[in-house]
């Protein structure tokens, strides 16, 4: 591990020179790609940094104490100096095996966040609306901007479906795992007797593509333009300001009525398609050809939840990791914190069991 770590350290070095060149200042894309090179490595070279000066001090120590007799008034203070130092060297060790752990080079991207009303008729479609809320108030705590692309509304203040890009470093890394289907166990407003409904809600994540990763043959691409629909005064339903893109040779389908121009609703659903088509490449290249997007969301069918949020018993619980809150309040406020944080340490821990990236040091 430490010969990676020393080549790490010798390309970062390369990368800060890099970014002086005149050359590079002048080249946006190559500036921006060697920024984010030097981001990515940047952790991981401070960590580095750490664990050298860390042993230098331990080696130091260590010497120090086999000159000292016991009886000596500093021998107790070293060996509890060396103590300390051989356990912050341990932590700074494990942390270094993280880091050097092979990454998903999709975790800091955008994400593109689709949510659906699942079974469960108009209860379903208000807990859509609770959910993609949810979302949009722990992204503003991260400081990350939703950008709605489409919005299709049930009569009752609920959503149909949504889809949204969430804008943000490592956006997709921290939103990956919710999902799946969540179900929600309550009385519905329009429940008379006081029964519990079971609902469902499906939701996707999936990274944002960039530009140079996904190009579409122009001829390959059906434009059709409509008037949008819902709020927002008389040039909603006069201006053909909606678009509707169809990949042809996929078939895919995306539309964007969000925005009043037409151009702009069209470069907000192509980012969309090229995520979308971006996850059906990676899908072949694992040979999961196209099944990851059924296996994210299933059926919509309240048996393949991953998630419960059960309003009497103000419990949220996560049936991958056996994980329940009694906090749900808090949880729809945006609190996603104690479940997010368990899901990521669990799948973390998934990875470098499979990778077996446990070398010593």
């Amino acid at each position: 591990m430490l010969e990676k770590l020393q080549q790490i350290e010798q390309t970062y070095d390369e990368l800060t020179a890099k970014l002086a060149d005149p050359d590079v200042l002048a080249n946006p894309g190559l500036f921006r790609d060697t920024s984010r090179a030097l981001a990515e490595l940047n952790p991981v070279v401070e960590l580095y940094q750490r664990y050298k000066k860390t042993r230098d001090e331990l080696d130091q120590t260590a010497e120090l104490l086999g000159e000292l007799d016991r009886g000596d008034d500093m021998y107790e203070m070293a060996a509890e100096e060396k103590g300390l130092l051989e356990e912050t060297l341990a932590s700074i060790e494990e942390t270094m095996k993280e880091e050097l752990a092979p990454k998903d080079p999709n975790e800091q991207r955008n994400a593109v966040l689709e949510i659906r009303a699942g079974t469960g008729g108009d209860e379903a479609s208000l807990f859509a609306a609770e959910l993609f809320r949810m979302y949009s108030r722990y992204a503003d705590d991260h400081g990350w901007k939703v950008d709605i692309l489409d919005l299709s509304e049930s009569g009752i203040r609920g959503i149909k479906e949504v889809s949204a890009i969430v804008e943000g470093r490592g956006a997709f890394a921290t939103l990956r795992y919710e999902a799946g289907v969540h179900r929600v166990q309550r009385v519905p407003e329009t429940e008379a007797s006081g029964r519990i409904h079971t609902s469902a809600v499906t939701v996707a994540v999936l990274p944002e593509a960039e530009d140079i990763e996904i190009e579409i043959e122009p001829s390959d691409l059906r434009v059709d333009t409509y008037c949008a629909s819902g709020p927002g005064g008389q040039g909603v339903n006069t201006t053909y300001s909606a678009v509707r893109l169809t990949h042809q040779p996929t078939g895919l389908v995306v539309t964007c009525q969000d925005e009043r121009s037409q151009i702009k609703n069209k470069a907000k659903a192509m980012r969309v398609l090229k995520s979308r088509l971006l996850e059906i490449e990676e899908a072949k290249a694992s040979a999961e050809m196209g099944e990851e997007r059924r296996r994210m969301v299933g059926s919509g069918d309240r048996s393949e939840k991953i998630r419960t949020y059960n309003f009497p018993q103000n419990r949220v619980t996560d049936h991958r990791v056996g994980l329940s809150v009694h906090k749900l309040p808090s949880i729809l406020e945006g609190d996603l914190e104690p479940l997010i944080v368990p899901l990521q340490q669990h799948f973390e821990a998934e990875r470098l069991r499979q990778t077996g990236d446990g070398d010593p040091v």
